[in-house]
């Protein structure tokens, strides 16, 4: 297939690969993004594998904690101006407070609030502010203490990135500093017992590749696996990632240390995974003059 510029640009941006290189990767996996970027890290020419995607959508996300149990939501909006409106931030807030009574996504829907669906809130809502708004994804997590932490607060219970944390202990102070962690370092599950084994399966294969490309018998190859294998594991499951609080410890260790044993954790990002396709200014500047 014939591969593009705007291609090669995204996986150079992407990856931080050269452009040859970018278009090399897509012609050889027929323009597969995802393909394209483990064919660069095998060949040792992508500087990092961010497959996340950009996140573009804006709005915002409540946390809020009712006992033992805890939700997040996301709302989102077409602009981050609507994300710091007064009127906007309440009804997330009520969205929210109506999560705590609600299993899922679609039951949140319908549930109301002052007689009216949380559904058509977000309908009349439109209608007033101008812009497309949307309900996208509600995450509940239940424990002995339940700790909430929100990164770029916009107001209370409210930010960019909320987290929830699920534990043993009732040690609050630490609870925040394990949200705040993972706020930043976004880790893909608690432990290797629940991380998803087409992950694993994945990142075992590249390292695969990658070992094979160095030319080493097989028989050394699975034991250079083995070592990056575990690498792996250490910096994609929360307990064992060094805490950033102190990184001569991993999470696990000072969950122990702190008496308290991390059981799990939730972490929502506005607008994570969503690829909002823009244009140039100069061809928004025209778009705008035409009306």
């Amino acid at each position: 297939m014939a591969i593009t510029a705007a291609q090669v640009k995204e996986l150079r941006d992407t990856s931080g690969a050269g452009m040859m290189d970018a278009k090399k990767a897509l012609t050889e996996t027929d323009g597969d993004m995802e393909a394209a970027i483990d064919w660069l890290r095998t060949k040792g020419l992508a500087k990092a594998a961010k497959k996340s995607g950009r996140t573009a959508a804006e709005g915002l996300v409540a946390v809020k904690v009712d006992g033992t149990t805890g939700i997040a939501v996301e709302v989102n909006s077409e602009t981050d101006f609507v994300g710091k409106n007064a009127d906007f931030q309440k009804m997330v807030s009520s969205i929210a407070d109506a999560a705590l009574g609600a299993d899922d996504l679609e039951a949140l829907k319908k549930t109301e609030i002052d007689g009216k669906p949380v559904e058509t809130i977000v309908t009349d809502a439109i209608a007033k502010i101008g812009e497309n708004m949307s309900v996208r994804r509600m995450a509940r997590i239940t424990g002995a203490s339940v700790v909430s932490y929100v990164h770029n607060a916009a107001a209370e219970g409210m930010g960019k990135i909320g987290v929830l944390v699920a534990m043993s202990g009732d040690n609050v102070e630490f609870g925040r500093q394990v949200a705040m962690h993972i706020a930043a370092v976004n880790p893909a599950s608690l432990s290797e017992n629940d991380l998803d084994p087409a992950v694993v399966e994945k990142e075992k294969q590249v390292q695969m590749d990658i070992a094979r490309e160095s030319g080493k018998p097989e028989a050394v190859i699975e034991k250079m696996i083995v070592g990056r294998m575990n690498k792996f594991l250490s910096e994609v499951t929360l307990v064992n990632q060094s805490f950033v609080v102190n990184p001569d410890l991993t999470v696990g260790q000072a969950a122990k240390d702190a008496g308290v044993e991390i059981t799990g954790f939730v972490r929502l990002e506005v607008g994570e995974g969503i690829e909002v396709v823009k244009e140039d200014f100069a061809a928004e500047v025209a778009k705008a003059a035409k009306g």
